[in-house]
């Protein structure tokens, strides 16, 4: 994190802070690994003090028993006893010497077992959505969700969503917006209440059915280590070249992409960070466009842009929502006025539902919302 956030480190002036921390963090490993070696240095000669004193009581008590006559005991029994005996302790002697091995792989192994411990994603759905069927109409009944028990996120959550609309969920941070795209996209399952796709529970649809029908276009732009080419194809594994290069021109990322040197061959470092935020948003929306999805969600889709990059992607989305089913969540109020309907939420809850014009007039939150972005131009 340090590294990849250097120069937010540099404006904030806090070189020596994290300079202490790292000194107090490898201090506290250099003391960690001493202690370990130590432990490491002194089971060996324990260990060896231990074979030898075991070796020479086997060999005193045995010369006595010899000494007195006994007939269970034998020259040669003692000298076959000893020779098991080695063999016996050898085995215990390596485990000490991989002392310190050992407890970096019970570390190390309590991290990969809490990953595999994790349970997997239950997917119960057998229903396909239909590639004929007129996908698209959502309907929200009664619906509850909470990350934590006994803190509820989204409460009694009902909205419906005919085929084609576009719509747009706004309201200020923690409202449960971002919540109820994951929760459509089953990220997560809610705790009560449906979610209905076309008049099919989503949690009887096979979640891969469900997840193709549906294109995300996330707030937090996620880019593979690959070339531009197979990032925007990862919306549509069989695309042709052809196909991507259509699917960039609808996106606009087409021309920023031919400036470049090595054009769709650009490999993409770190997350896509040699591209600055509005490029990799613009790779993002092209991916979305070849996936042709029956379903759309912008979630911030242009709240990390300029204007100009802004008015690029808003002329793309109007081409790719048409005659499909989008939600779109937004803090910039500018980009969903020709939105079919506004859903305004508060604490998880539908508050104000109605047009740009109509929310305006009654002058209730979504007012306030707008007249906090927009104080002192005229509405």
């Amino acid at each position: 994190e340090a590294v990849y956030g250097h120069k937010t480190v540099a404006a904030f002036g806090k070189e020596e802070d994290l300079q202490q921390q790292f000194n107090e963090t490898s201090n506290q490993l250099r003391k960690t690994y001493i202690k370990a070696q130590v432990y490491s240095f002194a089971i060996n000669p324990i260990m060896t003090f231990i074979n030898n004193f075991s070796f020479l009581v086997i060999v005193a008590v045995g010369a006595y028993f010899v000494y007195r006559g006994t007939d269970a005991m034998t020259v040669g029994t003692i000298i076959t006893f000893t020779s098991l005996s080695k063999q016996f302790s050898r085995p215990i002697n390596e485990i000490a010497t991989l002392f310190v091995q050992i407890q970096t792989a019970i570390a190390a192994s309590e991290r990969v077992f809490e990953v595999i411990d994790e349970k997997p994603e239950v997917n119960l759905g057998k229903e396909l959505l239909s590639e004929k069927a007129k996908v698209g109409t959502i309907e929200f009944k009664n619906v509850y969700f909470s990350y934590v028990e006994g803190e509820p996120v989204i409460q009694d959550f009902n909205l419906t969503v005919e085929s084609g609309e576009k719509i747009a969920l706004v309201g200020a941070t923690g409202s449960g917006k971002t919540t109820m795209v994951n929760l459509l996209m089953r990220f997560y399952d809610i705790d009560q209440g449906s979610i209905m796709i076309d008049g099919v529970d989503i949690r009887a649809i096979d979640k891969n059915s469900l997840r193709q029908s549906i294109a995300i276009v996330l707030q937090d732009t996620v880019l593979f280590t690959d070339t531009i080419e197979n990032n925007i194809r990862y919306g549509k594994l069989d695309a042709t070249l052809d196909e991507v290069i259509e699917a960039a021109k609808i996106s606009n990322a087409h021309n920023f992409i031919e400036r470049m040197q090595e054009g769709y061959q650009t490999k993409l470092i770190e997350s896509g960070s040699n591209f600055s935020e509005g490029e990799r948003q613009l790779l993002s929306i092209a991916r979305a466009v070849l996936a042709q999805p029956k379903i759309l969600i912008l979630d911030e889709a242009t709240s990390s842009v300029d204007t100009r990059t802004e008015k690029n992607i808003q002329d793309a989305m109007v081409a790719l929502m048409k005659d499909r089913t989008s939600l779109i969540i937004a803090h910039r109020l500018s980009t969903i006025r020709d939105a079919d309907k506004i859903v305004v939420m508060d604490k998880g809850h539908v508050v104000e539902i109605g047009r740009h014009d109509e929310l305006l007039a009654k002058q209730g939150i979504y007012y306030r919302l707008y007249q906090q972005q927009f104080a002192g131009n005229v509405i």
